[in-house]
């Protein structure tokens, strides 16, 4: 597939906005505490326990341990497990693909409890529990 100059460049810009923003220069595993720890270009260091990323929950630490950043500092790298990380989505709090994150959102959400919830728990507990689904 051939690209233009303009297409190039108008790449090469979005590159180079995207590195504004913040890029890594360090990233380790911590296995004591099971999670990610990213030193970014802008002094921050993100923290992410490793069960919520995607393509390293359930991982085994000597394989999370071996961690490449990429020469443009926007992604991560894990050889061992041909798993990548894209940098930005990880300072925006993406830790997977769309799927992944509304199933760990909505495992969040099912955890949540409120009076509201307990009123209606109650209510249906009254009436013999949960309808059965009709077929």
């Amino acid at each position: 597939m051939e690209i233009s100059e303009q297409e190039f460049q108008s790449a090469v810009r979005q590159g180079e906005e995207l590195r504004r923003n913040g890029y890594a220069v360090s990233a380790e595993y911590d296995a004591r505490q099971n999670r990610l720890v990213v030193g970014l270009s802008s002094g921050v260091t993100i923290m992410v326990p490793v069960h919520l990323v995607e393509d390293l929950a359930g991982a085994d630490p000597v394989d999370l341990a071996e961690i490449e950043i990429t020469p443009s500092g926007l992604g991560l790298h894990w050889p061992r497990l041909d798993a990548d990380v894209y940098v930005p989505g990880f300072m925006k709090g993406i830790y997977g693909t769309r799927r992944w994150m509304a199933a760990l959102l909505g495992a969040e959400g099912g955890k949540s409890s409120s009076p509201a919830k307990a009123a209606a728990a109650r209510t249906n507990g009254a009436k013999g529990g949960r309808p059965r689904k009709q077929a």
